[in-house]
């Protein structure tokens, strides 16, 4: 299971404030590989709690599994805004792509989830990282609600979205 750790939080070339692609750990033995996997479930599950706790202990916060997904990805994708909240808190990276380029953000916005979308931009997710980016899934998603969240005009929605957005609705 092509798990990795990203530990640091470096400049990338693109002039991102993202973490560096994290390092490769698949050599890990099994008792870590399933301890790995524990936490990435409680990520999914929003099991907050355990969460925090192994964090606390020293777990990476921006450990990665083998699709490149962060513990703060898998909980915003399945709309978990307190756990989103803890990762941030222990210095997870908002901003870290997954392997198909995608954000926890875009993830969020696409499965509808306002607070989980306020949780991550609050925390310093970047609205324009990804593709698509969360601006771009709001857009093409029809998630119109997301676009003051996300810090989106009126005026750049309607852009966005010509015709679809009644004056004054943004």
């Amino acid at each position: 299971m092509g798990l990795e750790l990203n530990p640091d939080s470096t400049q990338q070339a693109t002039g991102s404030t993202a973490t560096a692609k994290p390092s490769s750990v698949n050599d890990l033995p099994p008792a870590a590989v399933e301890l790995a996997t524990k936490l990435f479930d409680a990520a999914r599950e929003g099991s907050t709690a355990l969460l925090s706790q192994y964090l606390d202990a020293g777990i990476p916060p921006n450990l990665t599994n083998h699709k490149g997904d962060t513990l703060i990805m898998l909980a915003a994708y399945h709309g978990h805004a307190p756990t989103v909240s803890a990762l941030l808190a222990r210095s997870a990276d908002p901003n870290v792509l997954n392997d198909r380029g995608q954000s926890p953000v875009a993830g969020a916005v696409f499965k509808g989830y306002e607070g989980v979308v306020k949780v991550l931009v609050e925390g310093g997710a970047d609205a324009n990282m990804g593709q698509p980016s969360a601006v771009d899934a709001a857009r093409m998603f029809r998630r119109t609600e997301m676009f003051d969240v996300l810090g989106v005009t009126e005026e750049q929605a309607r852009e966005a979205l010509p015709g679809q957005l009644p004056h004054g609705q943004s």
